[in-house]
């Protein structure tokens, strides 16, 4: 879709010298770069052996430019800056074809990687002896030693109890690698062959990766080559600064967030943003977020994340432009403080993130919401983890590590997406679970009632229950937004949310606390995990009563709460419409808020 303020950036664009290259050859780089990312990204999938990159997709690659700035990326937005801490280390001069670096560093990469388990690969790309790119992978590895088999857990208090810690280090040099560096990696795993696997795929995908950018300098010539990724970037650049201000007027604008707690007693903790708009500067402050905390809800923000993710949301519908570098001007200035939820000091345990993550990027969307007056989707809930060690009936060890799916906030315009874990992330099907792991899936669907009552309905979670089939195992959770649900906006409402439960319905039932780890199970327990959804958008009362019953009939929305929240009364049997019963519920409407939240929530608002 081309706007207006689009053709106004494209016509800024085409002022610069690099208007010079031909147009065709531009687009023809850029679905190049588009596509040795997703073949690098296929080789991963295809040769990794743990389960949680194979199956679970929690991996990455991306492109640079020989300056370390980011040029193709898809799912990542927060990956803008990852080879600066090597080129700290490491300048460009001082690097040679068949080199390769690698860290998992959080606190020397400055946030670039936030926690421990994704490994950081790249390797510099040569053509005729001059550098003309990166190439980049990381990939969650399941295991990487610390406190409890895979490696993050609700337990720890700081980071090194989250495994081992890489610095940004040379692997190989010109070709050769150091065999060392390795064995003392796979040494501090309890999955040793599986970490060397996954190490082979993501370094196999780097040498790939630098076969096609070298195929790409050799058809189109080196100079002009970096000439189109300089092309590329003040691209969109221009764009996204134009949709920007087209879509934010002047002004300040604040929004909070909350995480319910770290598990170690803090909480709930808030995340607070402001987002100041003048003619000349955009700034986006959260210097008044709480403190750190001691669980490991810590997240150690990148710098350049807000705007890659303001850059991604602003090219959601865009074929024409590629989310890179060019966000990176979108604000003038980000304020942090150190010893902050969002800029925590060393050690501070940051395994559990994902929450923090989560919560902030819907304080971005509750941004946008204040500054457009709800032109914006709702809040998500925080995706899911668990996991369950133990041994299974050879008495070898086993952790499964899983990522459980969630509803996104509706949009002003459709309904929020149902059972999304991450955006590119799937789940694990039934049949690799039980023939995997000594584990049964009793259910897997969808957890009704979740998603967020509105004109458009907030998306639902999901339910998952399995039986253990070995004599003992611990369980762990990170569940969130569950005292304070997703919220809604222009009339929608909050969520429903989530819960772990033991042997739901049994006179042992106990429900499991929300972020913990060390629960024991032992054969028979049935363990029942449910998700939370997302908030919905505008008024329940103005949804077609024919898309309520069709939500009923397919298992989203309960008889219940079609009556109570969106006021449609349906037949005895529940398959057809109430008119006049749906006439007179709505007769009366309830009113509406703006953004709709907990009653704990307003108070902090």
């Amino acid at each position: 879709m081309t706007t207006d303020t689009d053709a106004a950036a494209a016509a800024s664009a085409a002022a610069l010298p690099d208007a010079s290259l031909d147009p065709v050859m531009v687009e023809i780089v850029r679905g190049a770069l588009r596509s040795i990312q997703g073949e690098m990204e296929a080789l991963i999938e295809r040769t990794a052996m743990s389960a949680f990159i194979r199956e679970k997709k929690d991996f990455h690659a991306a492109l640079f430019d020989p300056q370390g700035r980011v040029i193709a990326t898809k799912s990542r937005p927060s990956s803008a800056d990852l080879i600066a801490p090597i080129l700290a280390l490491y300048p460009a001069d001082t690097m040679s074809a068949g080199d390769m670096y690698w860290y998992n560093d959080c606190y020397a990469a400055s946030g670039a990687v936030s926690h421990s388990p994704d490994m950081v690969m790249i390797a510099p790309v040569f053509s005729g002896g001059q550098l003309v790119a990166f190439v980049q992978t990381w990939a969650h590895f399941a295991d990487i030693g610390g406190m409890r088999p895979g490696s993050i857990t609700p337990d720890c208090t700081e980071i090194f109890q989250e495994g081992i810690i890489v610095p940004p280090v040379r692997l190989a040099h010109q070709g050769r690698f150091n065999e060392d560096l390795l064995r003392v990696f796979t040494r501090n795993s309890r999955f040793p062959k599986a970490l060397a696997g996954d190490m082979r795929a993501t370094m196999a995908s780097l040498r790939l990766g630098e076969r096609r950018i070298e195929e790409l300098a050799q058809r189109f010539g080196s100079a002009q080559l970096v000439a189109v990724f300089s092309q590329l970037i003040e691209r969109t650049r221009a764009v996204l600064r134009a949709r920007f201000r087209a879509l934010v007027p002047d002004g300040v604008y604040r929004f909070t967030d909350i995480v319910d707690s770290d598990g170690h007693g803090s909480g709930p903790v808030k995340i607070r943003w402001k987002l100041e708009v003048t003619p000349d500067r955009v700034v986006m402050d959260a210097t008044e977020s709480d403190d750190q905390v001691r669980g490991p809800i810590n997240y150690l923000m990148s710098r350049t994340e807000p705007a890659m993710a303001f850059g991604s949301y602003l090219l959601a519908d865009s074929r024409e432009y590629s989310l890179n570098a060019g966000a990176l001007t979108l604000f003038d200035e980000v304020r942090l403080r150190e010893g902050s939820i969002l800029r925590p000091r060393f050690p501070a345990a940051l395994g559990q993130r994902g929450v923090t993550r989560m919560r902030n990027t819907a304080a971005y969307l509750g941004l946008l919401g204040m500054a457009t007056r709800g032109h914006a989707p709702a809040s998500h809930s925080a995706y899911v983890l668990w996991n369950v060690r133990g041994r299974d009936a050879e008495g070898e060890p086993f952790v499964l590590s899983d990522g459980v799916a969630v509803g996104w906030g509706a949009r002003p315009h459709a309904d929020g997406h149902d059972a999304v874990y991450l955006i590119s992330q799937e789940n694990y099907p039934v049949e690799f679970i039980e023939n995997s792991y000594p584990l049964r899936v009793r259910s897997y669907g969808i957890n009704p009632d979740t998603g967020g009552p509105g004109r458009w309905r907030g998306g639902c979670g999901v339910v998952r229950e399995f039986e253990i089939l070995t004599d003992e195992a611990t369980v762990s959770v990170r569940l969130d937004t569950i005292k304070n649900p997703p919220w809604g906006v222009a009339g929608g409402r909050c969520a429903g949310v989530g819960r772990c439960v033991v042997n739901p319905g049994r006179a042992d039932e106990r429900e499991l606390p929300p972020l913990s780890d060390g629960n024991v199970v032992r054969r028979g327990d049935v363990v029942r995990l449910q998700t939370g959804g997302g908030g919905g958008w505008g008024h329940p009362f103005d949804r077609e009563p024919e898309r309520v019953l069709e939500d009923v009939l397919n298992g989203f929305v309960s008889r219940v709460s079609a009556t109570a929240d969106y006021g449609v009364a349906l037949t005895p049997a529940g398959d057809r419409i109430d008119v006049a019963g749906t006439e007179r519920l709505r007769s009366e409407r309830p009113a509406t808020k703006f953004f709709h939240r907990h009653e704990y929530m307003e108070e902090l608002q």
